[in-house]
């Protein structure tokens, strides 16, 4: 049960916690942590409701700081199967116009609800596809998120070059920078809330250098700015982008990021695989951020994230699971271990930790966003909380349990808080069938999208 409005509630000797001084629990107090409890005492202050963490595993809401909602209709698609970035791209953008606003907010609804299930309390979409009639697309991810009660940062994104003036994707996908612009403005001024513990907050989010033109990235940062909002973007994810931007614009992509005003720390990237050490350094002195997707890089096989190199720099690194079509699922607590397994075959066991991966997934992806409100289990923070039970096969004979947590390979919370109201209980989302949801999802997604 939710607790009541002004409520403390105790969350009382879980079976781990990933928070110094709190192993016997914390306090929770409307939306926010009001208290850590070390092991072996008591609240400070008097509590009105306990919940037996004993079972549990806590750890700070995860924050996914990219992805692409509406991918989830096209999993496992034949035509994509097999392909690096590029081909992979163009077999599924024509694919991709057929998409209309109600198999849109399917998509919103199931990735949502599976983000929720893998302890994620905070998701950044990046939404760039916007064909004839889908142009209310930001609307629906903000009906979607509060109707779920999963904080979101949902990013503008956009495509306005198309194949006929040298870039990517086909004309249907596109929109002229003005209209862009125009909607962008329409949409901060509608969602966008600056505050501690705002529940939607949006980006500004061109989508690549090859499919946007330079005005649209300048006048975005602009409008960023006045906006007090962040700009977000796909940068440095694969060598033929790399030959691109040298093609296009006789510039690799961070050259071009500074050309056009992005090179700051309102920014955070995608990917950012294939960057050179002096690069590594200009986005750490610019405090820009880095969102690692291990999962979508392996499976696109893009490269690997320098992602110990980035943050020594001072660029904090988040996680993402990226697209439902290159992931292919909408899980950040595997893609947690995903990470873990990538950092080490790139740097050596010794490297990369647990508790680094953890990190990422929490501290880092809320830096990402420019958050300091969510992302750590202390006072003061927004209660956004994942907790998950060891009680599967997967983990009998683990010692550790915040190590079994990601190595052992959970998949599922057993119970997840966002804002101090419980979302998940018993493994289930407060309020949605999931039957139902799967049913009417994959069948709009084979009606829509299934191979002829």
């Amino acid at each position: 049960m939710t607790p009541a409005a002004g409520t403390r509630l105790w969350l009382r000797d879980p079976l781990a916690i990933l928070a110094e001084g709190a192993a016997g629990g914390i306090v929770v107090a409307g939306s926010r942590i009001v208290e850590r409890v070390a092991g072996g005492a008591r609240p400070a202050g008097p509590v009105d409701a306990v919940f037996d963490a004993s079972r549990h595993v806590v750890i700070p809401g995860l924050v996914n700081t990219h992805h692409h909602f509406y991918q989830t209709l096209t999993r496992a698609h034949p035509a994509a199967l097999g392909k690096p970035l590029f081909p992979w791209l163009k077999a599924l953008y024509p694919v991709w116009a057929a998409l209309n606003p109600e198999a849109f907010r399917l998509a919103c609804r199931l990735a949502y609800t599976e983000l929720l299930l893998s302890g994620c309390t905070t998701a950044a979409d990046h939404h760039y596809v916007f064909p004839r009639g889908l142009e209310r697309a930001i609307d629906i991810q903000v009906e979607e998120a509060r109707a779920l009660g999963i904080r979101a940062c949902v990013t503008r994104g956009s495509m306005s070059l198309s194949e006929r003036d040298g870039g990517l994707p086909p004309e249907a996908l596109t929109q002229d920078d003005d209209t862009i612009l125009a909607d962008c403005e329409r949409v901060l001024g509608l969602f966008h809330d600056p505050a501690p513990g705002a529940m939607v907050q949006v980006a500004l989010s061109p989508c690549s250098p090859f499919a946007v033109t330079r005005r649209l990235m300048r006048d975005s940062a602009t409008l960023a700015e006045r906006h007090g909002c962040r700009l977000h973007t796909h940068l440095g994810e694969t060598r033929d982008e790399d030959a691109y931007c040298l093609e296009v614009f006789g510039m690799r992509p961070v050259d071009y990021l500074d050309e056009v005003g992005w090179l700051s720390g309102r920014t955070w990237l995608a990917h950012g695989i294939h960057f050179d050490d002096g690069e590594v350094a200009r986005l750490g002195r610019a405090g820009v951020g880095i969102c690692h997707c291990p999962t979508s890089n392996m499976v696109l096989a893009s490269g690997r994230c320098r992602t110990c190199e980035l943050e020594a720099a001072g660029s904090p690194v988040g996680l993402g699971v990226d697209g439902s079509a290159s992931n292919d699922a909408s899980n950040l607590i595997e893609s947690v271990r995903h990470a873990l397994m990538l950092g080490r075959l790139t740097y050596g066991a010794e490297a990369v930790s647990h508790r680094d991966a953890l990190r990422w997934a929490t501290e880092g992806s809320a830096r990402c966003l420019g958050r300091d409100d969510i992302g750590r289990i202390d006072e003061g923070r927004e209660a956004d909380l994942a907790l998950f039970t060891l009680d599967d096969l997967r983990f009998s004979g683990a010692h550790d349990p915040l190590a079994a947590l990601v190595l052992c390979g959970a998949s599922r919370a057993d119970r997840v808080m966002v804002a101090g109201r419980w979302r998940v209980v018993d493994g289930a989302p407060v309020g949605i069938d999931t039957g139902a949801l799967r049913e009417a999802h994959h069948r709009t997604a084979l009606a829509l999208f299934g191979a002829a």
